[in-house]
């Protein structure tokens, strides 16, 4: 991020700086991957506080052409965030998150046709292609999705804490079910703003996805339909081979019928929605595989280590309530060790 000089002689956006701390003071580092971080700054012209993604030159090396696609292709993209928007709304229901649930579902499966598994399906990567109220939901961040059927069998501990199936924090061989798992965790936050999985201790919250530990707490989910929460287990569901696909998934009457509430849950929903993820993107970066090995080395809890290879093995984790949930399954996931 630099001044903008404008198109290329070629038609391509570009911006050209020699030196990006003439115009900018950096801050504290936000998040970190394997091939670049993120930087908060200051524009010294203006005061703007800014998120800089800073990425070395050796490692985009051949990739130039899809930084400048992704660029492109962002400058384009301009509704904003959907929990943003969903807390700037005074109405909210039960049929607008089925409709928004929708849209995603029919968008995975359409990569899921194409062979094409995401990895990383969430909120923060769901965004609104213009500001208006019929925009469509566009899916970003490709960094982390790969191809199914090339012959590699998809094993490597990846994604977002808290959106991450229970399969692959078991380290086992996992397929496309793991983007309707995560559709299935957007699906309930989308309807009470807060995440099915939290903890402040990491091993524990991933002791509750590998159990597959949710539930739906009262009061926050006395005004939810039982369809909806039918929905959600069938997508929430820990065996991959009972999952629900997208095309299952599409069918249910809470997506194709007509059981989707229409009381406005608006209240509820972005209260929860401010205190769980507020600034979430400005967290520090994980990777799955990394905590795995962390935890390893510190031996946090025999019940976790032996869990990593028998998810039948998990210990009871503590009791959960959103007024003490935490929000590290928000933050992004680098691509360090992901295949």
């Amino acid at each position: 991020m630099a001044k903008e000089n404008g198109e290329s002689s070629d038609g391509s956006w570009k911006k050209h700086v020699d030196d990006i701390k003439k115009i900018f003071d950096f801050k504290e580092v936000l998040g970190t991957g394997a091939f670049s971080e993120v930087v908060m700054a200051r524009e010294k012209a203006t005061g703007k506080m800014v998120a800089i993604k800073c990425i070395p030159k050796k490692a985009l090396k051949g990739k130039e052409t899809s930084i400048e696609n992704e660029i492109a292709v962002l400058r384009k993209v301009s509704g904003g965030e959907l929990f943003d928007r969903i807390v700037e709304k005074g109405f909210y229901t039960e049929m607008d998150a089925s409709r928004l649930i929708r849209q995603v579902l029919d968008a995975v499966n359409y990569l899921h046709s194409m062979g094409i598994v995401h990895r990383d399906l969430k909120p923060e990567n769901l965004l609104y292609f213009s500001p208006h109220d019929e925009s469509k939901i566009m899916i970003s961040d490709f960094g982390l999705s790969k191809m199914e059927g090339t012959g590699d069998v998809m094993a490597t501990a990846c994604g977002t804490p808290g959106y991450v199936a229970p399969e692959v924090l078991a380290q086992k061989p996992y397929s496309k079910a793991v983007d309707c798992w995560s559709i299935g965790v957007i699906a309930y936050i989308l309807l009470c703003g807060y995440p099915p999985f939290y903890d402040e201790n990491d091993s524990k919250l991933f002791e509750q996805i590998l159990k597959a530990d949710y539930e739906f707490d009262a009061p926050y989910w006395d005004d939810i339909s039982d369809s909806a929460k039918d929905f959600i287990s069938c997508l929430m569901e820990k065996d991959p081979e009972k999952r629900f696909i997208c095309d299952q998934a599409l069918q249910h009457p809470w997506i194709a019928g007509d059981t989707a509430l229409c009381k406005n849950i608006h209240e509820s929903v972005s209260r929860q929605m401010r205190k769980n993820f507020a600034k979430s993107k400005w967290r520090q970066a994980f990777n799955a595989t990394a905590v795995i090995r962390h935890m390893r080395r510190l031996q946090l809890g025999t019940s976790f280590g032996s869990s990593i290879h028998n998810a039948n093995s998990i210990s009871n984790p503590q009791s959960r309530a959103p007024a003490k949930s935490q929000s590290v399954d928000c933050a992004p996931l680098s691509l360090e060790d992901c295949e």
